[in-house]
């Protein structure tokens, strides 16, 4: 029997646009989660307009050893006997110059529902949300960037990007809480973009153009944005990022907001007193927390063990928080 997004035994974590025929997304680190019984199920994907190469996967049965595979129009799942089973799909990572704004959509993941011989429920998840506002550091670009294939260099992010691997989401797991994730490369807060993602303040009320962003009532919201402002007036980027934090507390008017200064060192100072001011024009207690010194400025994109630096270091602070 096939059942489609809209079942209670689906769910999505993430900035996902849903109707009764599909769920989209276009931010790496979205997932789905679907309890089926029997001993097989097949997840369906749109692939109209997706483009080589696709965007990978993590697929996991029963809370199994994690799986990459890109996606394809049906994935086929088998677990180990019959029975109720949960299986588990990450959006890892995709090619970042892909359109994923603006439609047609090629950068995307399309979810239309799966077939099974029935569905079962799905364990209870009471953990808070703590959602990471970011570019192409928090999407997990070049993460494990000696995976070279193809000779035009986008086309090997699938293969050197890992949502999963990046500090925000080992952030998330190890305060126990559950990550949503919005992260585009080359986006600031002074400039749009990779696919034509606007720039931050613009593009965060949204999932993609037209369509509105779910709230998704973190607990603890952190924003990392610089790396790609860093040869802008400070005078503008303090500006634009002012701008944001102004669009994330009206949307969020009861999270945490903490504002994480950028990795390679930009404008700390002056942005420590412009969440200062901020605090003070608008009754407000962003936390500010400055990430100098933690890892070197080069690479820019930290691989493996420079993410998981920054989410020791970052765990701590927001521990100070919590």
């Amino acid at each position: 029997m096939f059942y489609k997004v809209n079942d209670t035994s689906i769910r999505f974590t993430g900035r996902w646009d849903i109707t009764e025929k599909a769920a989209t997304t276009t931010a790496a680190g979205g997932m789905i989660e679907v309890g089926f019984s029997g001993t097989a199920a097949v997840l369906y994907f749109d692939m109209e307009m997706n483009m080589h190469p696709y965007p990978h996967l993590w697929i996991s049965v029963d809370g199994g050893a994690k799986i990459e595979t890109a996606v394809d129009h049906v994935l086929r799942v088998e677990a180990p006997g019959a029975g109720n089973h949960v299986v588990r799909v990450i959006y890892k990572s995709a090619v970042e110059e892909q359109h994923r704004w603006y439609k047609p959509l090629i950068g995307k993941l399309r979810f239309t529902g799966f077939e099974a011989e029935g569905t079962a429920p799905l364990p209870e998840d009471k953990r808070e949300i703590i959602e990471f506002i970011g570019d192409s550091i928090t999407e997990g670009v070049l993460i494990d960037a000696m995976y070279t294939f193809e000779q035009y260099n986008q086309n090997n992010r699938p293969n050197q990007d890992d949502s999963t691997a990046t500090y925000a989401y080992l952030t998330a797991m190890e305060l126990g809480m559950k990550p949503v994730i919005m992260g585009y490369g080359a986006v600031g807060v002074t400039k749009s973009g990779c696919g034509s993602v606007p720039k931050a303040a613009e593009a965060y009320p949204y999932n993609f153009d037209g369509s509105p962003a779910k709230a998704q009532n973190p607990a603890v919201i952190v924003i990392n944005h610089g790396a790609n402002d860093r040869r802008q007036p400070v005078d503008l980027y303090v500006s634009e990022y002012r701008n944001l934090l102004k669009v994330v507390r009206k949307i969020n008017p009861d999270a945490r907001i903490v504002v994480l200064s950028a990795f390679c060192g930009v404008y700390p100072r002056e942005l420590t007193a412009m969440v200062e001011e901020f605090n003070r024009e608008n009754n407000d207690s962003v936390y500010f927390i400055d990430s100098t010194g933690w890892i070197p400025e080069e690479p820019l994109h930290p691989l493996r063990d420079g993410h998981r630096i920054v989410a020791r270091h970052l765990t701590e602070e927001l521990r100070k928080i919590l």
